[in-house]
C-alpha cells in the first residue's frame, strides 16, 4: 500500500522563512537593548526592545496552526528552535576567535560582547521558553478550533496567546534571572512583558484575520487536527 502524496502548498515556506527571521531578529537585534516609557498612570515602563516585535512570531504560529493545522506548525517551531541555537553557537563561535591587537578591533570585540555576550542562562531560557511556549500556544489553538468549530477566530488566536506567552515569560525570566533579580522584580518584569505582549495580539487581530483568509482561500486548507499526534517530538505531520 502506497502513501497518499503529500500536499504542497503556495505560501508555507515563505510563512516559515517569515517567522524564523522575526524570532531571530527580535532575539538578536532588539534582546541587548533596555527602554524606559513614561506613561501615564502607569508611571515609568521599563522593557527589552525585543518585546515590541517578539509578539509577530506567535501570530504566525496562529496563523499556522489555524491553516496549516499543528503538525506543520511543529515544523516550524523545530526550525526556528535549530536557527536559534545555531546562531547561540556562532555567536559563541565568534566571540571566542582572539581580536586582533588593535585598538579598533579591541574596542569593536567589546561593543560585540555587549551586544551578542549574553550568559548562558539568558541563552538557555530564551530558547526553552520559546520551544514551550510556541507549543502551548499551538495546541491550545488547535483544540480551540475544534471545540469552537472554526468559529470566532479572535478567540481561539487571544486565548492560545494568553497561554503560550503566560508560559514564555514565565520561563525565560525565572530561568535567565531568578537569585539574580530580586524575585519581586523578575514577577514585575515577566508581568510586564506579558501584558505587552498579549495585547500585541488583541492589537493585531484584524490583521490576522485577513492573513488567515487570504491564506485558506490562496491555499484551499482549512485544517482541523481532529486525528493529529500532538508529540511535540513527531515530525510527521
Amino acid at each position: 500500500m502506497t502513501n497518499p502524496p503529500t500536499r504542497t502548498y503556495r505560501y508555507y515556506d515563505f510563512v516559515m522563512a517569515a517567522f524564523v527571521c522575526v524570532l531571530l531578529c527580535s532575539n538578536l537585534i532588539g534582546a541587548a537593548k533596555t527602554a524606559q516609557l513614561e506613561l501615564p498612570i502607569v508611571g515609568t515602563f521599563i522593557f527589552s526592545g525585543g518585546v515590541l516585535f517578539f509578539p509577530i512570531s506567535y501570530i504566525f504560529g496562529d496563523i499556522l496552526t489555524e491553516v496549516y493545522g499543528y503538525g506543520r506548525d511543529r515544523r516550524v517551531v523545530w526550525a526556528a528552535f535549530a536557527a536559534l541555537a545555531f546562531a547561540a553557537f556562532m555567536a559563541w563561535a565568534v566571540l571566542a576567535l582572539p581580536v586582533k591587537p588593535d585598538d579598533f578591533n579591541q574596542s569593536y570585540q567589546t561593543h560585540l560582547e555587549a551586544v551578542f555576550g549574553n550568559t548562558w542562562r539568558i541563552v538557555a531560557g530564551s530558547m526553552i521558553a520559546f520551544w514551550c511556549g510556541s507549543f502551548a500556544n499551538s495546541y491550545v489553538l488547535a483544540k480551540m478550533k475544534i471545540a469552537t468549530q472554526g468559529k470566532w477566530l479572535w478567540s481561539r488566536t487571544i486565548g492560545s496567546t494568553l497561554v503560550g506567552e503566560a508560559v514564555d515569560s514565565g520561563l525565560f525570566y525565572f530561568i535567565a534571572f531568578y537569585a539574580i533579580w530580586p524575585t519581586e522584580q523578575v514577577m514585575k518584569v515577566a508581568l510586564a512583558q506579558y501584558i505587552l505582549k498579549t495585547s500585541w495580539e488583541i492589537v493585531m487581530t484584524p490583521v490576522t484575520y485577513r492573513v488567515v483568509a487570504f491564506l485558506k482561500k490562496r491555499e484551499n486548507e482549512d485544517y482541523y487536527d481532529r486525528n493529529t499526534t500532538f508529540n511535540p517530538f513527531t515530525w510527521r505531520v
